[in-house]
């Protein structure tokens, strides 16, 4: 199965495969077919919600430590979180996400030794990538003033970019472990080593940031350690024989067919980049995981018609959690800001944002839903164009009439 095969991803069927989805023909059927399609969802999205939301809190507990330090630190500490290392985030995980398509539908089709070879592959084109954005990181500082941000911040979260450059490789070899993980539902795994991080991250905070006062480097020391637990760790679980078929041990193999291997994984990465993630849409993002590895595996092993049941019982699940997560950010606004600051400004600030936050949240509910969906059938480039056209044709115009030209401000979200 070569790369060049993407352009029509379904895979053949195997002997002994599942038949397609029966058509549903009462209510009855209906309800049974949505009951033992959220199992298997839930059985996907539920570790890789709390893989996403422990992978979020690496960072998320930086800044909260950075809070009680001083308003400057965490000013830099989240402008590193938000720009350099968010930047370099997204692209990460958006060029990791080809193997979503790749693997799911290679494991749908039961021919797993292609999932080590992809994973390596997606490593090759994932360091390179690494060293291009590290220029990034290295001129950090004159990059944020540039974007006009205050000379203070811009000087501290250009020298914590620099602490920083581990992680940036951390996230090049962390995602395509993930989703040769992913593909093959060892989704438990990610969750307890992430679990393990997210526990080692607090621990060394505290000792490094309160105990020895170390300020930002000892949160840039604690915040690379958490990211490279998660990439040894990870690695150790397939390294033991637990992936068999899967992990055949490396091969020279990766280092072919790169050109249409970085065409997917920059499709991807366009697709998925633009998008902003919380904690909340952490959850989100863990449905996107889920469908992408139903979808791809439904359709690697030719099961159009419960593909299609899968996305609507995603859909109609992501909807609900978005109606809750919206009462729950209204509910809370007034104390939202409370765990990661002492600044009454900045709280006020928080719950002032905190009504357009849970709009934008009820909003975005499905897209990442819709995103996993492109990933398991290769709609890479397809999204992208749609994304291309709406942020900057239509969101960023939009924004920055809302914000200059009535006042409105951060109110206004290009994404909307």
């Amino acid at each position: 199965m070569a790369v060049e095969q993407l352009e029509a991803p379904l895979l053949g069927r195997c002997k002994g495969e599942r038949e397609d989805l029966e058509v549903l023909k009462s209510l009855g059927q209906f309800v049974k077919e949505v009951v033992k399609e959220n199992k298997r969802l839930w059985y996907l999205a539920g570790p890789a919600i709390f893989t996403s939301l422990a992978q979020y809190s690496l960072g998320a507990t930086t800044q909260v430590f950075a809070g009680q330090l001083t308003t400057l630190e965490l000013d830099a500490a989240s402008t590193e979180n938000m720009v350099i290392a968010g930047l370099a985030f997204g692209l990460m995980l958006g060029m990791g996400s080809a193997l979503e398509t790749l693997c799911g539908q290679a494991f749908g089709a039961k021919q797993l030794h292609m999932l080590g070879v992809y994973m390596q592959r997606s490593w090759v084109i994932l360091t390179a990538t690494c060293l291009c954005l590290l220029p990034i990181y290295l001129f950090a500082t004159p990059l944020l003033r540039f974007l006009n941000q205050d000379e203070k911040i811009s000087e501290l979260a250009g020298t914590f970019s620099l602490y920083m450059i581990p992680q940036l490789f951390a996230y090049g070899l962390n995602f395509p472990i993930q989703k040769f993980l992913q593909a093959q539902s060892k989704v438990m795994t990610m969750a307890v080593v992430s679990a393990v991080a997210l526990v080692s991250h607090i621990f060394f905070s505290w000792l490094l940031m309160v105990r020895f006062k170390l300020g930002l480097v000892g949160a840039a020391a604690s915040l690379n350690i958490a990211w490279w637990i998660v990439v040894l760790g990870q690695f150790a679980y397939i390294a033991m024989g637990y992936c068999p078929g899967a992990w055949t041990g490396f091969s020279w193999g990766a280092l072919r067919d790169l050109g249409g291997f970085a065409r997917l994984s920059l499709g991807s990465a366009i697709m998925m980049c633009f998008n902003l993630f919380g904690w909340e849409l952490m959850v989100f993002l863990g449905f996107n995981a889920a469908i992408s590895v139903r979808i791809s595996n439904e359709l690697g092993a030719r099961r159009p018609r419960a593909a299609k049941f899968s996305i609507l019982v995603v859909i109609m699940s992501s909807i609900s959690l978005g109606l809750f997560f919206f009462i729950l950010v209204l509910v809370l606004k007034n104390v939202y800001g409370l765990p990661f600051t002492n600044s009454p400004t900045v709280v006020h600030a928080i719950t002032d944002l905190a009504t357009v936050f849970a709009f934008t949240l009820l909003l975005n509910s499905v897209q990442p839903v819709l995103t996993g969906v492109a990933i398991g059938a290769g709609w890479q480039w397809l999204v992208a164009y749609i994304n291309l056209g709406c942020y900057y044709v239509v969101g960023i115009p939009i924004g920055y009439l809302l914000a200059f030209n009535f006042d409105l401000g951060v109110k206004v979200q290009p994404e909307k």
